[in-house]
């Protein structure tokens, strides 16, 4: 077969790997930690090259998951939530898995354990699955029951699927936020990178980095632009009449660009270059952050509902 999947322990990790036999480009996962992005492996002139900024290994995790998120999946809020307070229906909620009081952030699947439901390879593809079944009693700011269901698929031509599927387990109708957070580099320094998304708005943010409701015109990186002291921790609403890809980052010392491709269900990205400015997030949201309160993309699922959130990663060298 051309593609393969294989299972080995790491740095203190338990990972399964997707495998492109032909290149030896690898797509690895962590599902103990929040079916976490691990690694996007392809080969280059410099050598393998892991376009992804992950952990070095479990106590590193540890000590920074909390801190950072490095390409968790987000769900089933994403970003923060302003004071971690909101309501639904009539009823007040506060969300109790905080960094601190008031201090909610990206979810509350970031640490949680998802189970292997699925794998397969031929000579098209290998695909793998993963699933974690949030219970209502889990976070008494979220009694909603629900499954989370995260496939990944890697295709020739270093093409990689990511897709969510939201099942609806509760007796009745949920407030509902989907993203991932995954961190891109390429071995180069941002400052050195070339930016480029398809963007018509800006999502306003007050100094706490909650949405204060506006949205503000803004087409700064519709034709790209070097990140040369640029600082970003924003949303931006996507241009949907623009051709994909939506959104690409290109490295012109190793000629390397990776393209994201989203799925109508996601209109949000959100894009962060951290202090270190030794990698870049693009983050694909379903809605706005604070969307239990703003309502910006807020996704609603009824009893038994479900849906699916999907984007495309296509790295070319």
């Amino acid at each position: 077969m051309k593609f393969g999947i294989h299972s080995f322990q790491e740095a203190g990790f338990d990972i399964i790997a997707l495998r492109d036999q032909e290149t030896g480009t690898q797509v690895e996962i962590i599902p103990a930690y929040g079916a976490l992005l691990h690694a996007f492996k392809v080969n280059h002139t410099q050598g393998t090259l892991n376009l992804i900024d992950s952990y070095k290994d479990l106590p590193d995790l540890e000590a920074n998951l909390r801190s950072s998120f490095k390409s968790v999946k987000l769900s089933p809020y994403a970003c923060r939530m302003n004071k971690g307070e909101y309501t639904w229906e009539g009823n007040a909620y506060s969300i109790r898995k905080t960094l601190g009081p008031g201090n909610a952030i990206h979810g509350l699947l970031y640490d949680a354990a998802f189970t292997v439901t699925e794998q397969q390879a031929n000579d098209e593809q290998a695909t793998v699955t993963l699933t974690h079944h949030f219970r209502e009693t889990d976070d008494t700011g979220y009694p909603f029951a629900y499954d989370c269901i995260a496939t990944f698929t890697l295709r020739a031509g270093n093409e990689l699927l990511l897709s969510t599927t939201i099942v609806n387990k509760h007796n009745g109708n949920i407030p509902l936020m989907d993203g991932w957070h995954p961190y891109f580099t390429t071995g180069t320094p941002a400052d050195e990178l070339v930016l480029t998304f398809a963007s018509k708005e800006i999502v306003e943010f007050n100094e706490k980095l909650i949405p204060t409701g506006k949205l503000l015109p803004y087409t700064t990186f519709v034709t790209g632009k070097p990140l040369k002291g640029v600082e970003l921790d924003n949303s931006f609403v996507l241009d949907r009449s623009k051709p994909q890809p939506l959104a690409a980052i290109h490295d012109p010392k190793k000629n390397i660009n990776i393209a994201f491709f989203p799925g109508n269900n996601y209109p949000i990205l959100q894009i962060y270059i951290p202090p270190h400015r030794k990698s870049i997030a693009v983050e694909n949201l379903s809605g706005a952050p604070d969307a239990f309160n703003n309502g910006l993309g807020l996704v609603q699922l009824a009893a038994g509902e479900s849906k699916v959130f999907d984007t495309r990663i296509l790295v070319t060298l």
